[in-house]
């Protein structure tokens, strides 16, 4: 599966194996593909960074948007691994402890894709606050509607981390996750 799959399954309605994380993570990839292209068409001349400042910074959001693109097959494939974690059987006590082990390391696993994936939004974020000002201004709505989409997608992937946090049982992991919701956070 690649993110052009996930993306048809965010859109299609009936399906229920992708949502908010993946899109969210989509929602930075947008952003990097905006930004980029305003500073791309910044280059003419010194708006304050210089055209190899504004290349530097197109190609930090080439390489994000392609951490981002894969982070959002990361993101469904983490949301099956606690479908299945949840489908094990639980006849006998050993079958339960089995699966309750299961669900917990999903937890992880589901709210690791997130995490990972908020922390790049969120450079994308900043990104887009050290170019204000300095772009071409012919430009400004791009670049406001890069930043808007970075957000929405930094705070989407810590809603997602947050929804996953009550099948985690490691305390080391939810300080990490916790610690990574109050940083991250954009208001």
């Amino acid at each position: 599966m690649d993110y052009k799959n996930v993306l048809e399954l965010i859109l299609d309605t009936d399906d229920v194996t992708v949502g908010g994380g993946s899109a969210s993570a989509l929602s930075g990839a947008l952003a990097c593909g905006l930004m980029g292209m305003v500073c791309k068409l910044s280059t003419k001349k010194d708006y304050g960074i210089s055209p190899e400042g504004q290349l530097t910074y197109a190609k930090e959001l080439e390489d994000i948007r392609e951490r981002l693109l894969s982070g959002i097959v990361t993101d469904a494939n983490a949301y099956g691994v606690i479908i299945n974690a949840y489908k094990l059987p639980k006849e006998t006590e050993e079958e339960k402890e089995i699966r309750k082990k299961a669900i917990a390391d999903a937890g992880i696993v589901g709210a690791s894709a997130p995490m990972e994936n908020a922390k790049l939004c969120k450079r994308v974020y900043d990104i887009g606050t050290e170019l204000e000002g300095m772009t071409n201004q012919n430009c400004q709505s791009d670049l406001v509607i890069g930043r808007e989409l970075a957000k929405v997608g930094t705070n989407g992937c810590l809603m997602n981390i947050e929804a996953n946090l009550p099948l985690v049982k490691d305390e080391e992991k939810l300080k990490e996750f916790n610690k990574a919701i109050k940083e991250l956070k954009i208001d």
